[in-house]
């Protein structure tokens, strides 16, 4: 069995992801294909992960890429999360991971719609509900969910819980639906209304903003192909780390390795690990490099196994309590701090372990791209990390 130690995978890490500076991408589209997909749960993030991958691409041709060529969708998907897919991933996801959370979604909507008493017969609501958006949607342009929830009265209700926690309160239902309906394919995330930092989706029919409905694979090929562009990315990874990522069982990982004929290799540690037919070859270091990761970036969130490019002790610094990662300052394959942005938008790093003169000058250097690169333009994140926050501190 061939033996990927833990020195090559940072190194695959390096070439792949496009963070060496000699393996950098083209454009928004080739950073996604290299990524599979991109964390969007905040929107920054996106146009973040791209600038680290790339040279001399700018936030508008992220924003080309999604809203003008939409050769990039936003698609609710694994683990409930929001992703950027390469459109020609849409069938696959459609019919496994989104599928199964929109399944979930009907499922959990419909209990509630009963439960708090907005209709007696919760999936009747929801199915005239999801008609009704439908339906204003094929006559109007894009609209946000509140402009929605004022067309359509369909949409109309809410539930109260939680008033004794902090994030308790009355909450619309409206949402919900559009959600829902979003992970089903049946509508899409059109022209953002805001700024690219800030999220303030429009809705619009799938197939006005695609030109068609995508038409979903079955779950058992769109798992594999989601595990085939997995394997590429992140490979060798063990059945653990595809089925946290996939948000799936792990029937439906072992069906998908089987399926793609992916090989058995082992790890550090006395682990089994899993790459495509003909990727057991070696892949050479390519030499140091530094970057500046964002929130919830693709390469810091891959894997659920992360002892290769982090130190265990770190998890407390650099992870929420919930396992989001905040900004991350990467040396020769491994998370070494966090970074922030002073009052004027500039990008300050805050180590966490002693990377060496040489280390700290590359990654003071990649503070300064990605300041100038910003161009004075703060980010705020809801997934700030220890590090992030005391550095914040006045």
């Amino acid at each position: 069995m061939r033996h990927i130690d833990d020195a090559e995978r940072r190194a695959r890490l390096a070439v792949r992801h496009g963070l060496h500076p000699a393996h950098r991408l083209a454009d928004p589209v080739a950073v996604t294909r290299a990524m599979t997909v991109l964390h969007a749960t905040e929107p920054a993030t996106v146009h973040l992960a791209v600038h680290a991958r790339t040279e001399g691409v700018s936030p508008e041709d992220v924003d080309a890429a999604l809203y003008e060529d939409r050769s990039l969708v936003k698609q609710l998907a694994m683990r409930r999360t929001l992703f950027v897919f390469p459109r020609d991933l849409l069938p696959a996801t459609l019919g496994s991971a989104s599928a199964r959370v929109a399944a979930e979604q009907r499922r959990v909507i419909t209990r509630d719609i009963e439960k708090h008493g907005v209709a007696d017969d919760g999936a009747a609501w929801v199915d005239a509900a999801a008609s009704a958006v439908l339906a204003h949607l094929a006559r109007s342009g894009p609209l946000s969910a509140r402009e929605l929830r004022e067309r359509v009265p369909e949409l109309t209700g809410s539930m109260t819980v939680n008033l004794d926690k902090k994030y308790g309160g009355t909450f619309q239902i409206g949402p919900r639906v559009l959600t829902m309906l979003g992970a089903e394919g049946r509508i899409s995330r059109g022209p953002n209304a805001g700024h690219w930092r800030i999220n303030r989706p429009t809705w619009t029919l799938a197939e006005t903003w695609l030109g068609e409905r995508p038409a979903p694979l079955t779950s058992d090929e769109g798992y594999a192909e989601l595990v085939r562009r997995w394997l590429a990315t992140f490979g060798p990874g063990t059945v653990e780390d595809v089925q946290w990522w996939l948000g799936s069982t792990k029937a439906a990982v072992r069906s998908a390795l089987a399926a793609l004929d992916a090989v058995e290799v082992s790890l550090d540690g006395g682990q089994v690990g899993w790459v495509l037919p003909g990727d057991e070859e070696p892949v050479p270091d390519p030499g140091p490099w530094a970057a500046l990761l964002p929130t919830l970036d693709p390469t810091t969130m891959g894997w659920k196994g992360r002892g290769f490019y982090l130190d265990p002790a770190d998890v407390p610094y650099l992870f929420d309590t919930n396992g989001n990662a905040g900004n991350t300052a990467w040396w020769d394959g491994r998370i070494v701090g966090a970074w922030v942005q002073d009052d004027d938008g500039a990008v300050r790093v805050v180590p966490h372990r002693d990377v060496g003169a040489e280390g700290a000058a590359a990654i003071d250097a990649e503070a300064a791209r990605l300041t100038a690169w910003l161009g004075g333009i703060r980010i705020s994140n809801v997934y700030s990390n220890a590090l992030m926050k005391q550095a914040r501190l006045p």
